[in-house]
């Protein structure tokens, strides 16, 4: 995301759709206009009660639009498409971010959250980018595999009661998320599987992509940031916890401790 907005004209216009809150921070110079179904007092000036199928907006008036984990939520997805690519400047571009419906985390993510507002179960990055594709008409660029580090689960995160089933899967402590986290990994990389994925990112549009990079494996508990490997083992960030046997890393984001992977070991999540 943040090198697409390092590719934006001088005072762009941005579209944060499905925002709640905000998806991303304000970048310097740029108008982010938010919309989403129920007000947000946290999300500042320039929000918007809306429908995404139904936009209150001049067509072609944004330089970029960022539907960061939202599409699964829209229940009229085609006329959603329609509207962003109404929307959209013919030099701009789209960020999408989505779950992957199949991945274990997901499942579990609706299953503590009683579905969690997904109507919209996508299993099939190739699907959903023709889909979005062919509906928006904005060319698909590139796709890259998002892994999970469970941070929904994180009871400090939390701003209501947890449900009781979490219990279950260790109460969302932050020790128990690093087990979790660290247990995927290795029985990716003994078996091939894909425990450690949980969905998909896709940039559309007239904006170069970013290059395509290894999967990005160490991702924040807390936070949710995702480092590659590679940058927090140049930057001396990694640690021995376990010798030999387990390594660490704290979040160049929020500081919390997670448990470290080498991206070089997950080739076979990559789409």
């Amino acid at each position: 995301m943040n090198e697409l907005f390092s590719q934006l004209p001088p005072n762009p216009y941005v579209l944060d759709l499905g925002s709640a809150g905000g998806s991303f921070g304000e970048q310097s110079g740029q108008i982010t206009v938010r919309i989403d179904l129920e007000f947000r007092p946290e999300a500042g000036a320039n929000f918007v009660v809306a429908d995404a199928a139904q936009l209150p907006l001049a067509g072609q008036s944004f330089d970029l639009v960022i539907s960061n984990h939202s599409l699964e939520h829209f229940e009229n997805l085609q006329a959603c498409l329609r509207e962003i690519g109404r929307v959209v400047k013919p030099e701009g571009g789209l960020f999408v971010a989505v779950p992957d419906a199949s991945t274990i985390t997901d499942k579990m993510y609706r299953w503590l959250a009683r579905g969690g507002g997904h109507v919209n179960p996508f299993t099939s990055a190739r699907d959903l980018a023709a889909l979005v594709e062919a509906e928006t008409g904005l060319q698909h660029r590139e796709t890259w595999t998002l892994c999970t580090s469970l941070s929904f689960m994180n009871r400090r995160n939390r701003r209501a009661k947890a449900p009781r089933k979490l219990l279950l899967l260790g109460g969302g402590t932050q020790t128990s998320l690093r087990a979790m986290n660290y247990s995927f990994r290795l029985v990716d990389q003994l078996f091939g599987t894909r425990a450690s994925a949980y969905g998909w990112a896709f940039c559309f549009g007239s904006l170069a992509p970013p290059e395509r990079v290894q999967v990005w494996t160490n991702v924040c508990i807390r936070c949710g940031a995702g480092h590659s490997s590679a940058t927090l083992v140049e930057k001396g960030l990694v640690q021995t916890i376990i010798p030999v046997v387990l390594r660490g890393y704290r979040c160049p984001a929020c500081g919390t401790l997670n448990t470290f992977t080498d991206d070089s070991a997950f080739k076979h999540l990559e789409v």
